[in-house]
């Protein structure tokens, strides 16, 4: 016993020191060797400065707080008597980009500090926004106590104006993390062991943090609801503060910069010709929502944009159902997508980077993107609006495993703690409430194959309640259950689906994940000591692994006449020591290029 557990110390404490390592190399300016180009330009002055909440701005009343932070790790929940160094925000401690590149133990506490100097505008509320932040956070301003937020992807706020006024001078913001990355987690595909499809853990801040002054009486938020038939939008905000006397609402809606309707007490906008919003056409409203007060001066003002646009299901005329799009049958297509890069793990090096994933995809073909168990920044969903790509997004999954059966009878599920369940439904409602308003989401996936799956009718009916006007997948690729809209299978490499089960008519049939064909390019792999990942054997020239893409694409175009309304390729990149990406993990190599594959979308 002794002398196992001495063997684990030295082991454990030879990890870390090659994490030291390569946390000393990044500080002294010697980035590791796998970097995408944006990783390679960032810097403490431009990491992420763009707008983090584009589709509710108030585009003058911000400020970003990303940048470098100073950062302490501790074995206790007592805050460090002295911070180590420098940690760059939004980037998670485990990331190359954050400077660190340490491996939180699952018994450690992560802590932030910075200082903060700041004014609060007369008649307003100061909030302190964190976009996401892995997992249980507590937060202080001026060593009072904010609150404490659970949760790996949904944003969170609190109001500073009291703290800030605790005393003149330059505030104190200080951060605590405890992230155990533990299986009743919101996990995605995080693991304390990295290998095959499961990557490196990612732990604390890993998006925006910003503050924003708020009007005392404000627009807290909206809900957006287009309506096709009537040719109206309905424009739903909710107020905050105490209300003041004579206020009123006033929606101006524009398009190409010419306003086209406007609208007060019924706040409906009804347009006399709408331009629907499609991935062939994606037209996006400007949408300017005034709060005014008895002589019409300006409260508050939120800049947000919608789209005219209807998802639906509908029969064809072989009685396969099929979904829709404003009226018309569309096949959705396009990549399972990790989000994931070798330089900022979760987290995009940059905006432009994020663009790029999508701007390629778009140039290839694709219609659609799987957004796999990963909440993206909300400027991932703005930019699939603007260029038309439909999104099906997936919840991060939790780390628990039951028995993976697809598509068979009676499957098996978990038995969560109330706690636990009632956790997982608030993250979930928390992703739906900051994505409903997005045009390009077309499907919700609270389940990935047997994956955390737990009381599966009884989330359905859950989400259901929740958005009544999207399509739900219940689990994709199973365990099934008859609930939601859709039926999804998984087959690699080539797609299948059991199309002779009569229990899935009356559900759209999808196979949601297939291909994985991999193809190694050595100077742009993760982790040569790492064993290759894909589906099948690996090609060993390009064209036999382009021969293999265009293969299965004709295979699931034949099961497409047979009635399967949708198809998902693995995937976007390769990851980790996964190898079966459309591009390599930097990015700097496409192995299938836009052009050549649209070439083979367009045999078809």
């Amino acid at each position: 016993m002794f002398w196992e557990q001495l063997s684990i110390a030295l082991f454990l404490a030879s990890l870390f020191a090659q994490h030291r390592a390569l946390a000393q190399e990044f500080k002294n300016g010697e980035k590791p060797k796998l970097m995408t180009r944006w990783g390679k330009s960032v810097t403490a002055d431009n990491a992420w400065r763009e707008y983090p909440r584009p589709q509710f701005e108030r585009p003058d009343k911000w400020r970003s707080l990303n940048g470098l932070w100073k950062y302490g790790v501790t074995e206790t929940e007592q805050q460090p008597e002295k911070f180590v160094g420098d940690i760059l925000v939004p980037f998670a401690i485990e990331s190359q980009l954050s400077g660190v590149q340490e491996m939180l133990q699952p018994n450690q506490w992560l802590w932030y500090r910075r200082s903060l100097d700041h004014k609060i505008p007369k008649a307003h509320r100061t909030m302190l926004h964190f976009e996401a932040v892995d997992y249980h956070t507590t937060a202080w301003v001026n060593g009072i106590e904010l609150g404490t937020h659970v949760g790996s992807s949904d944003p969170f706020s609190f109001d500073i104006t009291e703290a800030l006024l605790e005393k003149p001078g330059p505030a104190e913001i200080l951060v605590k993390v405890k992230d155990a990355t533990a299986e009743s987690q919101t996990l995605g595909k995080q693991s304390l062991t990295p290998k095959g499809i499961y990557y490196t853990r990612v732990s604390g801040i890993w998006q925006s943090v910003w503050i924003e002054d708020v009007p005392l009486r404000h627009i807290s938020r909206v809900k957006l609801k287009p309506r096709l038939h009537a040719s109206t939008l309905r424009v739903l905000p909710t107020l905050g503060g105490p209300r003041v006397e004579g206020e009123h609402l006033r929606v101006t809606a524009s398009f190409e910069g010419q306003d086209v309707a406007t609208a007060d007490a019924a706040l409906s906008l009804t347009f006399s010709q709408i331009k629907t919003w499609s991935p062939e056409h994606p037209h996006l409203y400007d949408i300017r929502i005034e709060l005014l007060g008895e002589d019409d001066s300006v409260i508050d003002v939120i800049e947000t944009y919608a789209a005219m646009r209807q998802f639906g299901i509908e029969r064809d005329e072989q009685k396969h159902l099929r979904l829709t799009l404003n009226g018309k049958k569309i096949f959705h297509y396009g990549p399972l997508d990790q989000g994931w890069w070798p330089d900022g793990l979760l987290t995009p090096p940059s905006e432009d980077a994020l663009r790029f994933d999508v701007d390629y995809l778009k140039a290839a073909g694709f219609n659609m993107i799987r957004k796999h168990i990963k909440v993206e920044p909300r400027a991932f969903y703005a930019h699939c609006d603007r260029v038309g790509m439909l999104v099906w997004q997936d919840m991060p999954a939790l780390g628990q495993r039951t028995k993976w059966s697809r598509m068979t009878p009676n499957p098996a599920e978990l038995e969560l703690p109330e706690k636990q369940r009632q956790q997982f439904l608030a993250e979930h409602k928390a992703m739906v409430v900051r994505l409903e308003n997005h045009p390009c989401v077309a499907m919700w996936i609270p389940f990935n194959e047997s994956w955390g799956q737990h009381d599966t009718i009884g989330v359905g009916r859950w989400l259901e309640n929740m958005d009544v006007r999207r399509p739900i997948n219940i689990a994709s690729g199973g365990n099934f259950f008859p609930v939601g809209d859709v039926a999804d299978h998984h087959s690699y490499p080539n797609p299948k689906f059991p199309l002779d089960d009569h229990r899935f008519d009356d559900f759209v049939k999808v196979v949601g994940e297939f291909g994985g064909h991999g193809f190694v390019l050595e100077d742009h792999r993760w982790d040569s000591s790492m064993q290759n990942y894909s589906y099948g054997e690996i090609p060993k020239t390009k064209q036999e692994y382009r021969d293999r893409y265009q293969s299965t694409y004709q295979q699931l175009m034949k099961l497409r006449e047979s009635g399967i309304a949708a198809g998902v390729y693995t995937q976007t990149t390769d990851v980790e020591a996964e190898m079966n990406g459309l591009m390599t993990y930097d990015r700097a190599v496409q192995k299938l290029t836009a052009d050549e594959l649209r070439a083979i979308h367009e045999t078809q």
